[in-house]
Parts: structure tokens; C-alpha cells; sequence
């Protein structure tokens, strides 16, 4: 990856943890030298070779991966989320399993349960699909709310609890919810606060006319899919994560991220405004795209570009309202800190 248009912008300031001393912009753990130059590109074209999704939106699903968070996609049926899915974890060299929740669908279906073993005169746990390292669960606001706890819990704690005891799932661990924007029948409304337990929201639409055309003159998607080699390792992966973490944040990006989130909770038009997780949140997406682009610092360029995707869904606006377009507004006319 070439270095980022950002850094001629960008005002020492705002870099505020230690690098390459020949290059303060550059990191200098070994897993950002063999990972982070090259990683952004190649996952954009070999995901981009299978299924199409918008730069944005692949951006925010990558600051998720990376930044060990959990994504929420909205779209109707037959739009590619589960191709989607599955082509992001074999690009991380990830196990992947489908979960479609319904209203019937209890805990232990997803979780796993413990089964008497004859042989053994004892009892064994067998694993649900939970344990898997990408995990798309499919309509998350068809299921009970006892199951969502469940998976709350997983997201949350990266653990389940069986017979009282936790069990830790596996590292990384990536869930990818869906939730159909117009299909309500049999739906259970999903609380406000499960919808902040996702790092970000983004919506799939419909593909370019030129992707879809291709699908209709017989385009084999399985085949590309299959012909996919990882970019990273498992490893590789989990040490990004570890770098990421680590970033550091200046005054200067603590006291713009305040401002944001302190104007949704003054705001008219907004019944609950963003909380300090919701922050922390925003700022852990931000470190991730930094580190895609190169950078061991957040740009306030990193914070605008995933605000909506971050800060929207953990709004709650006064009779509806598009929390979209309330985020944008006053990320833009909130002064950037020098």
C-alpha cells in the first residue's frame, strides 16, 4: 500500500505513539511490516472478485474484522450478505458457519449441548456454530429474546455459559448479524441495546448493473469463491488486532470525538445520544482504519469516514428521523481540533 494522501495533511499532533524513528509515520512491529502494506488492496480485490460491495461498506466491515468488533448488515434477501461472509473468512483464513435464526430456535441450537456418551460413562460437550471464528447469523430479529441473549453474551465476553461454567470460543471471532429492513412478520423488535454490542452498521444494496449482468450471463460465484487464497494467516490477523489495540489516541482526537458525541445528546431531534461506549467505539473503528492505511495514528479523516457507520444505530431519534443524516450534519460542522 502507498502511503496515505492523509500524511501530507496530517499535523504531527495527531500522532502520539512511537514509530520507526526514520519515519515516525510508518509502524514497526513485524506483523504491521509483513501485514499492513499490502493487506487493504488485496482484500479489496479478491472480495471484490467474488461479490461487489461499495468501498465504504467493505471499508467499515474490514474496521470491524480488524478491530475485533462485530458488524450488523441490513438488506433484503438475495443480495450476496452470506457470499459476503463467506468470502471474508476465507480471505482470513477463518472458519465460517451460518446461523438462520427463527423464533423456535433456542440457546443450546446455537451454542452447543452436553450429550451422554456411553462409552465414555460420561457426559460430552458438543459445540454449536457459535464456534467458529466468522459467524453469520442470519436474521437476528426472527429469534427469542433468550437466544439473542445468548449470542449477546458471545459477542460480548467472546465466551458462552454451559451448565455454569464459561467457555471460551475461538480467536478471532467475527459475528456478521443480518436484519431485513422490510420484512417485519414474525420479528422481534431488536433492543437498543443489543444493536450497540455491533462495532458498525452498514447497509447492502443492490449490485452494479455491470456485477449483476455478469450474474445473469452465468458468472460461477462458488468457483471464484473456491479459487480464493487467504491474504493472512489466523495469526497474522490476531497480531493486527493486538497492534491496533495499542494505537494510541492524542488530546486533540479525544476532545473531537467529545464533541461529536456530547452534540447527539444536546441534539433537539435526539431522544438518546451516543454514551462514552459508543465513543470508545468509534475510536477503536478509527485505529483500525488507520492501521489499514498505514498509519500507527487516528486521523480525523478516520473518525468522519466510519462516523455514520459507528455512531448512527446507538441513536434514538424523537419520532423517527434519519440518524444517518443527523450524524453526517454534525460531524461536518463540529471544529476539528489543531
Amino acid at each position: 500500500m502507498g502511503r496515505s494522501s492523509d500524511h501530507a495533511r496530517c499535523p504531527r499532533p495527531y500522532a502520539d505513539v512511537g514509530g520507526d524513528p526514520e519515519d515516525p509515520h510508518r509502524v514497526t512491529t513485524t506483523a504491521d511490516r509483513l501485514v499492513a502494506a499490502h493487506v487493504l488492496p488485496q482484500l479489496e480485490q479478491r472480495i471484490g472478485a467474488v461479490v461487489a460491495v461499495p468501498p465504504p461498506t467493505l471499508q467499515a466491515l474490514l474496521c470491524a474484522l480488524f478491530g475485533g468488533g462485530h458488524a450488523l448488515l441490513e438488506g433484503i434477501p438475495g443480495i450476496g450478505k452470506t457470499l459476503l461472509a463467506r468470502t471474508l473468512a476465507r480471505c482470513v483464513d477463518c472458519d465460517f458457519k451460518r446461523i438462520q435464526f427463527t423464533n423456535d430456535l433456542m440457546p443450546s441450537d446455537i451454542v452447543g449441548t452436553a450429550m451422554w456418551r456411553p462409552g465414555a460413562d460420561k457426559f460430552v460437550f458438543t459445540r454449536g456454530p457459535l464456534f467458529a471464528n466468522v459467524v453469520l447469523a442470519d436474521e437476528i430479529n426472527r429469534t427469542s429474546p433468550r437466544t439473542l441473549s445468548c449470542l449477546l453474551e458471545a459477542m460480548e465476553n467472546g465466551q458462552v455459559s454451559i451448565e455454569g461454567r464459561a467457555i471460551e470460543l475461538g480467536s478471532p471471532f467475527l459475528v456478521l448479524a443480518t436484519r431485513n429492513p422490510i420484512e417485519f412478520h414474525g420479528t422481534y423488535p431488536v433492543p437498543e441495546a443489543a444493536l450497540d454490542r455491533f462495532l458498525v452498521r452498514v447497509e447492502i444494496g443492490y449490485p452494479e448493473a455491470s456485477r449483476e449482468q455478469a450474474l445473469y450471463r452465468g458468472q460461477d460465484t462458488e468457483t471464484s469463491l473456491a479459487a480464493i487464497t487467504p491474504v493472512l494467516t489466523r495469526a497474522q490477523l490476531l497480531a493486527a488486532q493486538t497492534v491496533i489495540a495499542a494505537i494510541g489516541v492524542s488530546e486533540p482526537i479525544a476532545e473531537y470525538v467529545h464533541r461529536v458525541v456530547t452534540a447527539t445528546r444536546s441534539h433537539p431531534d435526539v431522544a438518546l445520544g451516543n454514551s462514552p461506549r459508543a465513543a470508545l467505539a468509534w475510536l477503536r473503528a478509527a485505529k483500525a482504519r488507520a492501521w489499514l492505511q498505514d498509519r500507527d495514528f487516528v486521523l480525523p479523516d478516520d473518525l468522519k469516514a466510519l462516523a455514520v457507520p459507528v455512531l448512527a444505530h446507538r441513536l434514538v431519534l424523537h419520532g423517527g428521523g434519519n440518524a444517518a443524516t443527523l450524524v453526517r450534519e454534525l460531524v461536518e460542522r463540529t471544529q476539528v481540533p489543531l
